[in-house]
């Protein structure tokens, strides 16, 4: 069995630690796998505490936790304040956007997104952006109305914003341009080639790398993310899903992020702790000391 072809319910083992600490900048600790390491299966606060500990055991110490949904978000806020090591985003992910606008329920769910994210501790609005994949056109319309909305909170509140992007390259930098992009903005999992990287280094986004750049068939983002200036990078996982190579099919974390890193560095032609370190103080820059 090839090493990308490892069969669920087999965790991937912990790598060598990074030289620097690093954040990962988006991750969903929320969603739960059943073929994760020990410290990451147990329930609720130990979970997540193990998960953090696991993470900083390699050299990522700080994360970012994501809530993209309701449920997600009211979970997001519950826990920040036990986890020094965490911060927080919240939003509606642009395929809740459709369905709650089909329920008449759209307005009310943003009302709820931005009493959340007054938290001090939730320092993004995200993930936010267009989707699409698996939305049809007849759900682009309420799609586009709520990426608009959030771009519209993240300036009111102050706060980064982290941007969803699949399938859709175009409309999310148009509509970027038509509304004003916040002062700190971030395509998460960044998934487009050259010239959209260079366009977004020109405008001041930031591009937030996951484990994608280490599968095979990325040679178009590798070669993005080989000329885009170190401070303009940030990682993530993305976790539980988008697990680097050599681990595809075990369930992403943290404590993964040291594989993309050296990635990363691979492609920049930088050494490992200069990397980190500039991966470091570029996610404080973003999204504020932790």
């Amino acid at each position: 069995m090839a090493p990308h072809d490892r069969s669920h319910g087999e965790p991937a083992p912990v790598p060598d630690p990074l030289p620097v600490p690093v954040v990962d900048n988006h991750t969903h600790l929320d969603i739960v796998r059943d073929d994760l390491p020990e410290p990451l299966v147990a329930d609720g606060h130990e979970r997540v505490a193990g998960a953090l500990a696991l993470a900083a055991s390699v050299g990522v110490d700080r994360v970012v936790q994501v809530g993209c949904d309701l449920e997600s978000a009211r979970w997001t806020v519950s826990v920040l304040d036990d986890h020094p090591a965490m911060l927080g985003a919240v939003a509606l992910h642009p395929n809740e956007a459709p369905r709650l606008a089909a329920q008449g329920a759209l307005a009310e769910a943003q009302a709820e997104i931005e009493a959340l994210a007054a938290h001090p501790r939730v320092r993004a609005i995200g993930e936010t952006g267009l989707d699409y994949f698996r939305t049809g056109e007849d759900g682009v319309a309420a799609q586009h109305d709520s990426f608009r909305w959030h771009i519209d909170l993240a300036k009111r509140t102050g706060k980064a914003l982290q941007i969803h992007d699949r399938d859709s390259h175009d409309d999310v930098l148009r509509i970027l341009a038509e509304e004003g992009a916040p002062e700190r903005t971030v395509l998460h999992c960044f998934s487009g080639d050259v010239a959209m990287a260079r366009e977004c280094a020109e405008r001041g986004y930031y591009l937030s790398v996951a484990g994608t750049v280490t599968f095979k068939n990325a040679r178009g983002l590798r070669d993005a993310v080989a000329i885009t200036p170190l401070d303009r990078l940030l990682v993530e996982t993305d976790a539980p899903y988008l697990t680097p190579s050599p681990y595809r099919g075990s369930a992403n974390a943290s404590y993964l992020v040291p594989h993309t890193v050296r990635r990363m560095a691979d492609l920049l032609s930088v050494d490992v702790a200069t990397l980190c370190a500039t991966l470091s103080d570029t996610s404080e820059t973003v999204y504020g000391p932790w």
